[in-house]
């Protein structure tokens, strides 16, 4: 649980002597550390329920929560206030790098030690299901300050918002070149009359590796209709066809993909698959299948992994044919980042840009009380993206996005031909 009590203006302080400090000093110790305290404790939730299957070999979680963290001190324009975190012990292990895995806030980071941009907060509490009423506290807290933050100011900035969002989503795609495209639908458990959101979102590696929003749309489900329409409207504002897609197999996004661009690759995500694969096991299967599948998607080379293919079928295929089909049926699409610099491979294998900027939205389980709009969910989704966009870094060996563009041939990861060189003169 999170606790929030007053740090530099505290009860001696005569800066409470003003009615405005008073009221902030009320709203730290009352209104907002509710709504904080909610919202910390509701992503501590999501987190933990997110990895809930995934045990040790004792069928201990690996996931578990973990009491709260030391108490730090957070500035805001009211002074310091102290904050206490609830900590989550995370025993999983990052299967690329073997590094622990870390749960951070995305509302209250390890490092924030000042007030967070509005831009970054309002978004975030919006996903997780505060009303716009709620914004005043909760926004309070982080300000360290009330003034301007009535309800009809903060549905003014929606609206602000909303309006940025619709010039975004106009903009000429025609001096964009996006290389690589990551795709995913997000589904955001709020109440919309009868539906819940489902964001159909691409992002995009543009030609000096660095990473980019592209689309955000409203799809209401992921239907190939819905991607086709946006990559349509994409292409009519300009934009190139990508030379390779990354996205879940289970998309719509593929039939629209094919009819649109045509000539784009595709490489199926591994994030996903890894789960489609391991939700037709038996959980007793699962660390056997965990290391088998490594073998395949962390293979050196396309020879190493087909053979590691081959090596999954010979020890799951009698027993689980359907678990085996999900990789077998889908070799050629999974296994496509070995015609790109190895140095891609990291970005290529996931729709991770995505999954992680949406990681504390993605799942929420409580639903908003309440018709919220289709408008501002978007419009809030927009600003959380364009908020994290400015932390995204460019892809490793950005300088190779521009040679895969022009269409050099890379083996295995490694460039054995550069676009000009069947121009160059036999040798003697």
């Amino acid at each position: 649980m999170l606790t929030v009590v007053p740090g530099a203006a505290d009860a001696d302080d005569p800066r409470r002597e003003g009615g405005g400090s008073g009221l902030i000093d009320e709203l730290v110790r009352e209104g907002a550390r509710r709504m904080l305290a909610e919202a910390l404790q509701a992503e501590v939730d999501d987190y933990i329920a997110r990895f809930a299957a995934e045990r040790d070999e004792h069928g201990r979680r690996l996931v578990v929560r973990n009491g709260t963290h030391q108490p730090r001190e957070v500035l805001t324009s009211a002074g310091a206030v102290e904050v206490v975190v609830p900590r989550v012990n995370d025993r999983r292990t990052d299967p690329e790098t073997g590094e622990r895995r870390r749960f951070s806030s995305a509302i209250l980071p390890p490092w924030c030690r000042k007030t967070p941009k509005i831009t970054e907060v309002l978004p975030l509490l919006y996903l997780h299901g505060l009303s716009t009423s709620d914004f005043v506290p909760a926004l309070g807290q982080f300000l360290g300050s009330t003034a301007g933050l009535s309800a009809p100011v903060i549905t003014k900035l929606t609206e602000t918002w909303k309006a940025e969002q619709r010039t975004f989503a106009a903009r000429d795609l025609s001096g964009a070149d996006y290389v690589y495209l990551w795709a995913d639908g997000i589904h955001v458990n709020i109440r919309l009359e009868e539906h819940k959101l489902c964001l159909l979102v691409l992002i995009g590696v543009r030609a000096d590796g660095r990473k980019e929003l592209v689309a955000l749309a409203d799809g209401y489900r992921e239907s190939t209709e819905s991607w086709a329409d946006l990559l349509r409207d994409c292409a009519r504002r300009g934009m190139r066809a990508p030379v390779l897609a990354v996205g879940d197999g289970a998309l719509g996004f593929w039939g629209a993909l094919r009819e649109v661009f045509p000539t784009t690759r595709e490489q199926r995500c591994w994030f996903h698959k890894i789960a489609n694969v391991l939700g037709a096991l038996p959980k007793s299967a699962h660390p056997g299948a965990k290391k088998a599948l490594a073998e395949i998607w962390n293979a050196e080379d396309r020879r190493h992994a087909l053979d590691a293919v081959k090596a999954f079928e010979a020890a799951y295929g009698a027993k689980f044919p359907k678990a085996v089909a999900k990789i077998t049926d889908d070799v050629e699409v999974l296994l496509a980042v070995y015609d790109f610099p190895a140095e891609h491979w990291i970005h290529l294998r996931t729709t991770n840009p995505i999954e992680s900027t949406f990681a504390t939205v993605r799942h929420r389980t409580k639903i908003t009380r309440g018709p919220g709009s289709r408008a501002a969910g978007l419009a809030m989704a927009f600003k959380l993206i364009e908020a994290a966009q400015d932390r995204w870094r460019a892809v490793n060996g950005p300088h190779l996005v521009a040679l895969v563009r022009a269409g050099a041939l890379f083996v295995n990861g490694k460039l054995v031909e550069r676009p000009d060189d069947h121009h160059q003169p036999a040798a003697a």
